[in-house]
């Protein structure tokens, strides 16, 4: 089970809703899919405020847990994290873990919920 799913800020509503519709479909409980929902639209808000504008996510239902992975293509913005907000740290919170790294066409985060 794959969600692939372009975004930009007009979108931004519509990817909450797709990511819980998905992560209802894989069976997460109400609250998790709250959590998933929440952290998963701080991460595509960064990517809109803090990149070009835009950016990409890809959620996978697999081996237990729920994959996460936000990205953009780095051009234009400011480099995320940024310090001033409490995003990330949301995003730490609510996740089993994180992961942030420098994709091959720019940042990349990735989160993971067990199921």
């Amino acid at each position: 089970m794959l969600l692939k799913q372009d975004f930009d800020a007009s979108a931004l509503h519509l990817l909450r809703e797709q990511v819980t519709a998905y992560a209802t479909a894989a069976g997460l409980s109400r609250d998790r899919v709250i959590d998933i929902t929440i952290a998963v639209h701080e991460l595509a808000a960064n990517a809109v405020r803090h990149g070009p504008g835009s950016g990409r996510l890809e959620m996978r239902a697999a081996d237990g847990a729920l994959r996460c992975q936000v990205s953009d293509d780095g051009r234009g913005g400011t480099p995320w994290p940024v310090e001033h907000g409490h995003g990330l740290w949301l995003v730490q919170q609510v996740a089993d873990q994180m992961i942030m790294r420098d994709g091959p066409a720019g940042p990349e985060v990735t989160i993971v919920f067990a199921r």
